[in-house]
């Protein structure tokens, strides 16, 4: 079983914690990992890019000139799209890019991506994280005190208001809870600070 070191908030080791190696530490799935990552990128984008078709631009309800005799190409309308301000052809018109993914095939994706932190040596046990006002600058002296890298996801057990007023100010913090822990902050983040109590709901809902 995998085995990581407990830190407190001033980046002191107070302990050691014993993981569950059906959680942290499988074999990745990068496949799994992928599918996840696509799908969370393609659920994010809002859809609502239109252009306009040569039936929706104004204008051009007149033959600009007649079909035969001028020596010039054939036209039928100026607002075709050939012609300046003319419709757009084959542009993009609001669709949905929501892509779903199976249960199993998350959950598999999830434990791979905390598989390989651990793997990587960028995952922080955290004792507690406990803030009793929203302060910026103790997020960010926790931070510092952890030694890491410039984008820092922390996981708690439960939504917590305080913390997470404290640090969304700070470039490259995300905090999530367990129930909300996806792929893509995991992969994107240099170290994954998981709180202790975290830690038990993890193994709780992935083991």
């Amino acid at each position: 079983m995998p085995s990581v070191k407990v830190l407190n908030t001033a980046g002191k080791e107070v302990g050691e914690i014993q993981l569950n190696e059906a959680v942290f530490g499988i074999e990745p799935s990068i496949p799994a990992m992928h599918l996840c990552v696509v799908a969370y990128l393609s659920n994010k984008r809002q859809g609502t890019q239109s252009t306009l078709t040569r039936a929706e631009v104004s204008g051009g309800g007149k033959k600009p000139w007649r079909q035969k005799g001028t020596g010039r190409a054939r036209q039928g309308s100026t607002r075709a799209p050939q012609w300046k301000h003319g419709g757009i052809a084959h542009g993009p018109k609001p669709r949905k890019y929501k892509k779903s993914v199976n249960r199993k095939v998350k959950q598999l994706a999830i434990k791979s991506a905390l598989s390989a932190k651990v793997a990587s040596e960028s995952l922080i046990v955290l004792d507690a994280l406990e803030l009793e006002t929203i302060k910026t600058k103790q997020v960010a002296q926790i931070i510092a005190a952890l030694n890491t890298g410039k984008k820092v996801l922390f996981v708690l057990a439960e939504n917590d208001d305080i913390v997470y007023r404290s640090a969304r100010n700070i470039p490259g913090v995300t905090v999530d809870p367990v129930i909300g822990v996806n792929v893509y902050d995991i992969l994107n983040a240099d170290t994954v600070v998981v709180v202790k109590s975290a830690v038990e709901k993890i193994e709780e809902v992935y083991a």
